[in-house]
């Protein structure tokens, strides 16, 4: 068994030079494992997902290496008929994202209220940086076209692999936004992204919890069930550092699993080398270095990066003139300008080493070399002495990394017994709780949670009220004054709807369409795993003196039905077009 798998990952790695493929495995971290074929459900499903269809919540699967959606007849459409990348569940099944995705179904009787697509993108190596940026931008489009149609839809984001780097970049740009003086969002309000599960993150922090930025580092915000109670975050960070940052208005809705020992989220510290020849991994052909080994075009796509690199770095070195006597080693200089996200038209202003005098004098003769030059040489032996300490120290746990075999170590899978010994795959059978929960049994319970809020509703928070709709009651309010209007009391009913019960609430305003829907009473969690507790109670008369705006959305207290606008969906009513999931086999993951 041990012959057979040294000789499998050998094959792997055979024709590329030793550095560079552990750089392109380094890279291949995120994006493996890979399914050979997407599967395709019945053929009758073709055309039927649009996003005129509405539903209270929409679940968004980004699969990893080949686990996407091609089918171009099975594609979902906007509201003109568009192809947009992304399948509706029962046109395309994940074998790895389908558990989580999934989940809500059975609340939801043949999907009312709440549907689940998978996003499609490259997905390869041929690019690992351009695959995974076309993930967030398509992840983006499809969540915009389905707000349009339908805008009090909620989302909720799943990735898993190189499908995790496209959950965290989507995440981070909706979470970076900054709201507009008009009340408008560039991406979509960030209040309609209910939470984002990100399996084996390749951008993560050193030493981050599993849900950054929540009040209590054991669950996300809002969900009452910790995860791993007691247990302290996984040590090392993503083999992808730079990637990493803040997730903004989502901190709190986001959860970031990782597994001890899976290299793509839980790399050690201090291991420079590796981390530069990531770097070029993720801008070279990997499918084809995998593939062909190193042939002319490939060693001349290899060539045409490293040379960049090089050039990037004498250039960066350049433009500061107290290089020499800085701390900066050459490594981090490869470092940063290897990353692909470098532009070295900000990264520093450039400065010119010598005088813009002519090189040569009056004569013809060449002019001396200027003093500011020259007094750098001082420095030369001192640099260099700072180089090799600098390259030992950032480098103490290379060679115990790459000793032990880190892709063996995570991507590790028995294809004849279709078993996995690699912590990549570890989310789907770990014991989280000592009750044999998985971390993917945590992360689907946790969207069912979020599908059952959005079905239900949520409680209106005064302090997020839209202004627009204070404004206009106010002046509504004045209007009735100045008219002398009677002062008949009219009675309406006004309630807000919780997770257990209808609240009469006569101080807050209505609000109006796309006003941001705050979260639920935190004081009050909800076990995701108990069935429904909670009944409407009785609404209390509203009296007032004016016309209240009537919003786009009304709740029925009696029967707890939430109708939204034309085309959505009603909670316990039947939707316009909803495609029944189906039941396919997928193939197991190519390592």
């Amino acid at each position: 068994m041990a012959l057979r798998k040294s000789l499998s990952r050998r094959r792997i790695l055979a024709g590329v030079f030793a550095p560079t493929a552990l750089g392109v495995v380094a890279a291949a971290a995120i994006v493996l494992p890979q399914q050979d074929a997407p599967t395709v459900a019945d053929p009758y499903l073709a055309g039927l997902a649009k996003t005129t269809e509405c539903h209270d919540m929409v679940s968004l699967g980004i699969g990893g290496r080949g686990d996407i959606p091609r089918d171009e007849s099975k594609m979902l459409v906007d509201e003109k008929g568009n192809r947009l990348p992304a399948a509706q569940q029962g046109a395309y099944r994940s074998h790895w994202v389908e558990p989580v995705i999934s989940a809500p179904l059975e609340n939801h009787e043949a999907g009312n209220g709440y549907a689940a697509i998978y996003i499609e993108y490259p997905a390869d190596l041929a690019s690992y940086e351009n695959a995974v940026n076309q993930g967030a931008e398509n992840t983006i489009e499809v969540m915009k076209a389905i707000r349009r149609s339908c805008p009090n839809t909620q989302f909720a984001i799943v990735g898993f692999s190189e499908g995790a780097d496209v959950a965290r970049r989507a995440a981070m740009q909706i979470g970076a936004q900054e709201q507009g003086e008009d009340g408008s969002w560039d991406i979509i309000d960030p209040d309609s992204v209910s939470g984002v599960v990100i399996l084996s993150d390749a951008g993560r922090e050193a030493g981050e919890g599993f849900f950054p930025g929540a009040e209590n580092g054991a669950n996300p915000d809002g969900f009452d069930r910790p995860y791993q109670p007691g247990s302290d975050p996984v040590p090392g960070r993503g083999v992808l550092p730079d990637t990493n940052g803040g997730f903004g208005h989502l901190a709190g809705k986001v959860a970031s699993f990782c597994s001890e020992g899976d290299f793509t989220c839980s790399a050690p510290e201090n291991i420079a080398l590796i981390e530069l020849l990531a770097n070029v991994g993720r801008q070279v052909n990997g499918d084809a270095l995998e593939r062909e080994g190193l042939t002319p075009a490939t060693g001349a796509d290899l060539a045409q990066v490293v040379g960049r690199v090089a050039l990037l770095a004498l250039a960066d070195i350049s433009a500061n003139p107290d290089w020499m006597r800085s701390d900066e080693t050459f490594l981090e200089v490869l470092i940063k300008v290897s990353d692909p996200s470098y532009d070295p038209a900000t990264a520093r202003p450039t400065t010119p080493v010598a005088a813009d005098a002519d090189a040569t004098g009056e004569d013809g003769a060449e002019a001396p070399i200027p003093a500011e030059r020259l007094s750098n040489l001082a420095y030369l032996p001192e640099k260099i002495v700072k180089e090799v300490v600098g390259f030992i120290r950032s480098n103490q746990n290379t060679l115990a990394v790459v000793l032990a075999d880190p892709y063996d170590q995570t991507f590790g899978y028995d294809r004849e017994n279709d078993d996995h010994y690699g912590h990549h795959f570890d989310y789907w059978d770990d014991d989280i709780d000592g009750k044999g929960t998985s971390t993917v049994e945590y992360a689907a319970a946790w969207l069912e949670h979020l599908a059952r809020e959005a079905k239900e509703g949520k409680k209106v928070d005064p302090k997020k009220v839209d202004q627009t709709a204070v404004l206009m009651i106010a002046e509504e309010t004045a209007k009735a004054e100045t008219t002398e209007v009677s002062t008949t009391p009219e009675t309406l009913p006004s309630s807000t709807v919780t997770d257990d019960a209808t609240v009469a609430d006569s101080s807050v305003p209505a609000p109006v369409d796309g006003a941001p829907a705050p979260a639920g009473d935190p004081a009050a969690p909800v076990d995701p795993l108990a069935p429904d507790a909670g009944a409407p109670v009785a609404t209390t008369p509203v009296t007032t003196t004016a016309p209240v705006p009537t919003p786009s959305e009304t709740t029925t207290p009696a029967t707890g039905e939430t109708t939204t606008d034309a085309g959505s969906t009603t909670s316990s009513g039947t939707p316009t077009t909803t495609v029944a999931p189906t039941t396919t086999t997928s193939q197991a993951p190519a390592a």
